[in-house]
């Protein structure tokens, strides 16, 4: 199993930016609207996203921790033989927040492609969380 993972500092309270990222439903469609056009729940913990390029995920929700600011969950296709995936949330200087996401996969070959990914999320994930203060 391989794993990709990724800081991201926030200009925003790590209790506004855990508000968003902690959204089980939302949260995809609210940090990254131009990735995700659609981020809906089907079950309680199985949400469903579609792309921008109309590709469609399930994602299912593994683990909530409100006092740890930590929300873990899992793809479900069959490309993946096992995934988990991590967002957490911590307390930074001034006001700001450090956004850890943690994504463990097998086979270790999609580790390049989520690598990749991620590099090119990140960024739109902090500018959005920074202009929802």
């Amino acid at each position: 199993m391989g794993s990709v993972i990724r800081e991201i500092i926030v200009d925003a309270s790590p209790e506004r930016v855990w508000q968003t990222v902690g959204n089980f439903a939302d949260g995809p469609r609210l940090t990254t609207p131009d990735i995700f056009v659609d981020c809906r729940l089907i079950e309680p913990d199985l949400r469903q996203m579609t792309f921008a390029d109309g590709n469609v995920v399930r994602e299912r929700l593994i683990a909530r921790d409100e006092q740890a600011r930590r929300i873990v969950w899992a793809w479900e296709g069959e490309e993946v033989a096992h995934d988990n995936t991590s967002m957490q949330v911590f307390a930074e200087n001034n006001g700001r927040s450090r956004l850890v996401w943690i994504h463990d996969t097998s086979p270790d070959d999609l580790c390049g492609w989520l690598a990749t990914a991620m590099d090119q999320i990140a960024p739109e994930i902090q500018r959005s969380l920074e202009g929802a203060n």
